[in-house]
């Protein structure tokens, strides 16, 4: 406790003194625009109640502000303004309309610098040369739609694991706690399209478990050593210790990999071309090992490489198992939409077959219909990244300042009732209106209207659209076709929602899995 006085006594002398700096400094020139309205600001002692509260707990008093303030809101947090928007032609004009000069990103906290190397990865890089290097490689290289048919050998291995883990569970007549299989499934497929190799079950939970660590400290633990770095590295410098352990941890997992990938990188190179392509599939890491930083003139260090792996891995792991598990625990609370998805199904396969295949996905416009309404109504993140821009400028009438925090309310925009009769609801049948009266496919990229935006939209929409909506759909098409879901006696499926790394179940789904009968 002394050690939190002191640090709240030190931060509320600072503020304090800035505030009253702030306030004698009158600028030369009174702005033509104000910030976006917002709750009064009290000098330390708002920035204290604000930096006390969680994301998940300031999300509903903002949602409330917005209704009382209108579609653009500010908090003050510090020194940083903080600008939340929740219109949807608003965050079009922004990211969209003006796409290059809101695709930048904050500057990282202490914390986020260190675990990105000094933000050198996709997600945090500065809009500029580097960014878009990183970028146009995981997309050409990796996220390509003639690259991803390249893994289906994988899929297709995960696919089985997950059945076969599923099936083991469901056999002891028990409900099965479904969250934890498919996390590790996805997991296991990232691995994979990462590395490069089939790796053993130890090495994939060894890898695992310094993922779980690094990320979860970073939302939890390891977040409040961003508060006033060069104090808490005194007052708290065992977190501090603990924090570089997990790092060294992660490092010494990833990079032995990294150097076993590069080994059989320079092996390939002494073979001849038929020798060197039987059974060799692109990963991303070998991708990465002869990348040329534009501005500095130099290759990826490994630590470089660790990171951008690691962002690879968190990326396309929780926020696809979680979305999973919310489509499916709507199956199994409407029944009546499982049925439907498994009748589809069954007009394309054929009664003996076990897998529906990757080239039968586009038969089933149900199944993208349940894919897209899941994404409406549980998005994994009801926020985008966070975006800046490097100049003032005016946005729905109000002043966005330089290096300004904005966000962009992603639950809100597909849960808005201009757009979506009954939004709550959940009732994958409007996608298939919605193209029958178009005659065109939902754009979920958002770039002739945002109607939901889930994967975030403009320059600096998620990378991994395509890649996500594949799994999502082939793993959800499998689990229907070689299984029937139920809910436990009694459980009615609670919708209610908890902030993790994503926002997921707050009560994880657990159901009765009874294998077809074919």
């Amino acid at each position: 406790m002394e050690a939190w006085f002191i640090i709240l006594i030190t931060v509320a002398i600072s503020l304090l003194l800035r505030a009253l700096f702030d306030f004698f400094s009158f600028p030369s020139k009174k702005p033509s625009h104000t910030l976006p309205p917002g709750p009064a600001k009290i000098p330390v002692i708002s920035s204290i109640i604000w930096l006390r509260r969680t994301f998940a707990e300031r999300e509903p008093i903002i949602r409330n502000l917005h209704k009382k303030l209108g579609p653009m809101v500010t908090l003050n947090i510090l020194s940083r303004p903080a600008i939340f928007i929740s219109d949807r032609s608003l965050t079009h004009e922004a990211l969209i309309e003006n796409g290059a000069l809101f695709a930048d990103r904050p500057e990282a906290p202490v914390i986020g610098k260190i675990v990105s190397c000094n933000q050198h990865d996709i997600n945090s890089a500065s809009y500029g040369p580097t960014w878009r290097l990183l970028r146009r490689n995981l997309t050409a290289e990796i996220l390509h739609p003639t690259r991803l048919k390249s893994y289906s050998h994988a899929r297709k291995w995960v696919h089985q694991i997950l059945l076969e883990s599923l099936m083991s569970n469901s056999n002891t007549g028990e409900p099965v706690r479904v969250v934890d299989h498919f996390r590790y499934a996805m997991f296991c497929l990232l691995v994979l399209m990462c590395f490069g190799d089939k790796l053993s079950q130890e090495q994939i939970k060894e890898i695992e478990n310094v993922q779980r660590r690094l990320l979860l400290g970073i939302a939890g633990k390891f977040n409040m050593l961003n508060f006033w770095p060069n104090l808490t590295r005194v007052l708290l410098h065992k977190r501090w210790k603990e924090f570089f352990q997990v790092i060294e941890d992660q490092e010494n997992v990833l990079v032995r990999l990294i150097r076993a990938r590069k080994k059989v990188k320079e092996e390939r190179l002494s073979k001849s071309n038929e020798e060197a392509d039987v059974e060799y599939v692109l990963a991303y890491v070998d991708t990465l090992l002869d990348l040329q930083l534009p501005e500095e003139k130099r290759k990826l260090t490994e630590k470089e490489i660790v990171s951008l792996s690691s962002e690879f891995l968190n990326a396309g792991t929780d926020t696809t198992s979680t979305a999973l598990q919310w489509i499916m625990a709507n199956m199994v609370k409407y029944p009546h939409v499982q049925e439907k998805l498994f009748m589809e199904i069954k007009g394309v396969m054929g009664d003996g077959e076990e897998e529906v295949k990757e080239d039968d996905l586009q038969k089933i416009p149900y199944l993208k219909a349940v894919i897209l309404e899941g994404l409406r109504r549980h998005p994994p993140g009801h926020f985008v990244l966070p975006h800046t821009v490097r100049e003032d400028t005016v946005l729905g009438g109000f002043l966005v300042p330089k290096n300004a925090i904005i966000n962009f309310l992603v639950a809100d925009m597909g849960w808005d009732p201009e757009v979506w009769e009954d939004p709550m609801a959940f009732k994958p049948e409007r996608f298939l209106s919605n193209d029958n009266k178009s005659g065109e496919v939902f754009d979920i990229t958002g770039s002739r209207e945002i109607k939901m935006m889930p994967f975030g939209v403009g320059r600096r929409i998620c990378p991994g659209l395509g890649l996500a909506m594949l799994h999502l759909e082939y793993f959800v098409a499998n689990l229907v076709w070689n299984f029937e879901w139920k809910a436990m006696d009694g459980d009615e499926v609670s919708l209610e929602e908890k902030q993790e790394f994503t926002v997921a179940m707050k009560t994880p789904l657990q159901a009765h899995i009874y294998p077809r009968k074919r």
